[in-house]
């Protein structure tokens, strides 16, 4: 387990915030995804669904990035620290992409669904997504986005949410404040791959808080922040590549967001606070 650290939002979520110049976080069609191009693939029939699930693992050589003799845990550390310091350069994206690749070969799935569950289920803070690419918006601010995940058997809940700080005045102080949550429910349907579905979204100020007089246009930023995937989890899956105590990486699957991957780690263990 990681000691507790403070790091801030920007740094953890929102590091393309600091890109002003150059967005960190851009589509496929702009840039190379990563996390997902790989050379060769090789298959390993795996997991404990209704049917067995093929996983795809990634075989890029990454020699000329990171050292392949890692352990699991020296990489998940390497990769825990160098996420806070990233600038948005290539090199960073192709170490990120190198430790993902080295802790997903050396993962070992859980084999059934009640150890799964046990160890899926509880809040995860986001800590970096490929899929990033709203410019930063100087009357939006995003302190924390979480995906709590709710597991009863091959189905359960899941709510991303967002907490969020919003301005409407020409000084740029924060007039309202409150959360932004996407709740959805999914199954498991083959090995542990989970099949989404997008219930409603909620917007709810907090006690005392102004409530914005552009709703429309506060959603809209909200939408250009939070990663597609999770403002809108409708016609994709979602596969567990790696899962420990702490962190647990996600590889989207669908004709949206395929490749895509979500890096998170269990809420409480980190401390972000917002600059």
């Amino acid at each position: 387990m990681f000691p507790h650290r403070k790091y801030s939002a920007l740094a953890l979520l929102l590091i393309y915030s600091r890109q002003q110049g150059a967005d960190a976080f851009t589509t496929a069609a702009q840039r190379p995804n990563v996390l997902s191009a790989t050379t060769s693939t090789s298959l390993a029939v795996e997991g404990f669904g209704p049917s067995a699930a093929v996983k795809e693992r990634p075989t890029t050589d990454d020699a000329a990035v990171i050292d392949t003799n890692l352990t699991a845990e020296e990489a998940k550390q390497a990769l825990i620290d160098l996420i806070p310091r990233m600038t948005g350069n290539e090199e960073e994206y192709r170490a990120v992409e190198s430790y993902v690749n080295l802790l997903e070969e050396k993962y070992s799935p859980v084999q059934t669904i009640d150890f799964l569950n046990l160890a899926m289920a509880g809040e995860w803070q986001l800590l970096f997504s490929t899929n990033l690419t709203g410019k930063p918006n100087r009357k939006l601010r995003l302190r924390e986005l979480v995906q709590k995940i709710e597991a009863d058997g091959f189905g359960g809940s899941l709510t991303n949410s967002a907490q969020w700080d919003y301005s409407e005045n020409d000084e740029n102080t924060f007039d309202s404040t409150g959360s932004f949550n996407i709740k959805c429910s999914y199954k498991i349907n083959q090995g542990a791959r989970m099949v989404i579905d997008l219930d409603r979204h909620e917007l709810r100020p907090a006690n005392g808080s102004g409530v914005p007089s552009d709703v429309p246009a506060m959603v809209a930023l909200l939408n250009r922040a939070i990663p597609k995937e999770m403002f809108d989890p409708n016609d994709h899956a979602m596969d567990t590549t790696y899962l420990d105590a702490d962190l647990r990486i996600a590889r989207l699957t669908g004709s949206k967001h395929e490749g895509v991957r979500n890096i998170f780690f269990r809420k409480g263990q980190l401390e972000i606070k917002p600059v």
